[in-house]
This record gives C-alpha cells, structure tokens and sequence, in this order.
C-alpha cells in the first residue's frame, strides 16, 4: 500500500494517470467532474425488489450476482463478516450466489481486500469482480498490470472517515441506546445518523447530539490524507452521499450511481431492468455551510468542542431546520465532500509540512481548498500554521 498509493510521492500526475489508464480520460478539471471524477453517467436508484437484509436496496450485491451467474466473471472480491465478529470486516472471493449474499452490509471498518488476490491466482480465477473503497481500488490498479487476468470488473463505494474495528464499537456505544444490537448506520441528509438495529429498527440521532470530543481517534490517520472520498479509479460506483433525504428507511431508500466507463455501464445493464431510475437533483447553496462544519471539527481535534453534545430535543430541532433550509442532494453531497477535503487538507499540511503535502494534494483538491481561500483569512482562524519548509 506504501508503494501504491495514489497520493503518495507526485500525486497528481500519479493520480492523472491512473484515471487515464482506467478511464481512457482524466476528469474534467471545471464542473462537476473535477469532484465527482470521471463520470459518463449519474443517477439515483433503488432495487424494485429489495435484496433482503441488505443495508440499502442491494445494488452492489445484485450486480455481483448478475456477474457471476452470467459468466462474466469466476469470482468476486467482497467483504463478509469475521466467523466470531460480526461486525468485524473479512475479505472473501465469493464463487457461488450464497456467498455473495452473505457479504451484504456496509462494513465500516478498515479491511484488507487485497490479500485475497493470493487466493485468486492459486485458485485460477482469471475474471474476476473486485468490490472495493478508494484505497483498496488505488492499490488494486497499481498491481493490475501484473494479475494476469482475462477481464477484471470494479464497483466502488463512497468512502471516508474509516477506521479500526474498535472504531466501529467506540462510535455506536456513544451514539446509541442499544449499542449492541446496532448492525449499520449511515449519515444522512436530515442532518442525522441513521443506526439500523438487528430487529430492522431504525434509531435516528442528530449530529450535534454526538460527543465530537471524544470521537476523533475512530478514523483512522490515513483517512485523514485520503483525497478519493468518490472512489474515483473504480468502473462504477455506488454510494449515498448525493441523495436527497426521502423520508425512508435505508432499505427503501435511493442511493447515487456514478458510472465512469463502459465496464461500468456494463454491470449497470445487468440489472437495469430491475432498477427503479431517477435524475439526481440539487438545491441551495453548500458552500456558506463548508467553513463552519469544518471550524467545528477543528475545535473537536484540538479538543476544543462543546464540553457536551446538545441535548436532543435541540439537536432534533437543529437537524429539522437545516433539513429545511440547508443544501439537498447533490448540493449537499458537494458539501460534505468540500467539508473532508478541507479538513484533510488541514491536516496534511499540519502533520507532513507544506512541500510534502503540497506533492500530496492532488491537483482537483487544491481546486476546492483556493474556492475557500484556506490559506489565506481563514488560516489563521483555524491556527493552521502552515509551515515554509518540510518538517
């Protein structure tokens, strides 16, 4: 992973070229794509027939099932469950429908997919599905030339602020009332998390009503530097953060599909005739909402944060205004992208020193740091220090 990295070393060219290797084009550097990355297609979908015990609809895992039975791959890559730990992640290479579905769920915890390549070549796999976030799909096109595969598929999920297995336990046992039986959760664009409980209960609690303080250590450093929130060397990609709240539990909820070539559009075909489509949309203005979000996060890192969250009553009424007034879909999907790479930007530079972070900070996130001129008003705000020389 040290030597794949695509924001190690000269990372926009690093980068640049990946998506050019993997696309047939780097994105777009003005509109959309130059957050979004390369894009030929995006919409909001849902299952008409929901997979059931899935976290969402089940996109991922039909697409995964269409490809294997259609042939057009031996095996897929995904995630499971450790056999002791449920929550705990366990990368498989699914060859039949029953294990594919027992790797359903979002598992938020960092995971090694890469390891089960071994097991693709001693078991001659040679089409093969790969289902994977940024860093694992980074680390997966560097090694790519080198798999001797015939053909090799890749569906990616949004991904950011992940973090250790006690992460996982840290977070629910302070967000929840039950931690115990929380199975998933998801932060949603009410302005609240949504923790999925394992008697298909929903249990719904704002932001502000979170200990930020004492939540910092659940992402793990590295996510910290990661500027590929939308998984941007994957074929097609699969995630939430551009959906408008509908009012619905997440296994009925839409979810936001971005396909970036035509392997992507290709396992979107498998399934389409089973998907419910509709346009993404986007409302109000997110910017005005970046800089205070990123602030407050700020404050909780050098634990500066309110000595306790909001009561919830106020927290609900905080989540219901913002719900009203505040940026939706897209709108807010740019808001909390711009929000990461901001703080992660903050960070690099903090703990590598400029000239390295400089080489770091690929060139499409520079773009949105000068948006918010971080570096000059704002930085001394946030005692960003940002040093003259390496440390």
């Amino acid at each position: 992973m040290k030597d794949a990295c695509a924001f190690l070393g000269e990372s926009s060219a690093r980068f640049t070229a990946s998506e050019i290797t993997t696309h047939g084009r780097a994105r777009a550097l003005d509109g959309d794509e130059a957050r979004l990355g390369v894009v030929d297609d995006v919409f909001y979908a849902t299952m008409n027939a929901p997979v059931p015990g899935a976290q969402w609809t089940g996109i991922v895992t039909s697409v995964a099932r269409e490809m294997l039975r259609s042939g057009k791959v031996d095996g897929v890559i995904c995630v499971g469950s450790a056999a002791d730990d449920s929550r705990a992640p366990e990368p498989v290479l699914a060859t039949t429908d029953e294990e594919i579905l027992a790797t359903r769920g979002v598992k938020p915890s960092l995971s090694p997919n890469l390891k089960v390549l071994a097991e693709v070549e001693a078991r001659g796999i040679k089409k093969l599905l790969f289902i994977g976030v940024g860093c694992s799909v980074s680390a997966l096109r560097a090694v790519e030339p080198y798999l001797g595969l015939e053909k090799l598929y890749v569906v990616g999920t949004n991904c950011t602020d992940n973090g250790p297995r006690e992460g996982f336990n840290k977070f629910v046992n302070a967000a929840s009332e039950d931690p115990d039986t929380v199975m998933h959760y998801e932060f949603m664009q009410d302005y609240q998390v949504h923790l999925k409980h394992t008697d298909g209960s929903y249990e719904k609690v704002p932001y502000f009503c979170l200990p930020a303080n004492d939540l910092v250590d659940v992402i793990a450093p590295s996510c910290y530097s990661c500027f590929d929130y939308v998984n941007g060397l994957a074929d097609l990609v699969v995630g939430y953060m551009g959906v408008p709240y509908m009012d619905k539990p997440m296994d009925k909820h839409p979810q936001y599909v971005t396909v970036r070539n035509a392997r992507g559009q290709e396992m979107v075909d498998m399934i389409s005739d089973k998907l419910t489509r509709t346009p993404s949309t986007s409302t109000g203005d997110h910017r005005q909402f970046v800089m205070q979000t990123v602030i407050a996060d700020d404050e909780a890192k050098l634990g500066r944060g309110p000595e306790k969250p909001a009561p919830r009553f106020v927290g609900k009424t905080i989540a219901w205004i913002l719900t009203k007034i505040g940026p939706k879909g897209k709108s807010f999907g740019f808001y909390s992208l711009d929000y990461h790479v901001i703080r992660n930007y903050i960070y690099v530079n903090r703990v590598w020193g400029s000239k390295r972070a400089s080489e770091h900070v690929p060139e499409y996130a520079k773009q949105i740091v000068k948006e918010y001129d971080v570096d000059g008003a704002v930085s001394a705000r946030l005692k960003l220090r940002l040093p003259s020389k390496s440390r």
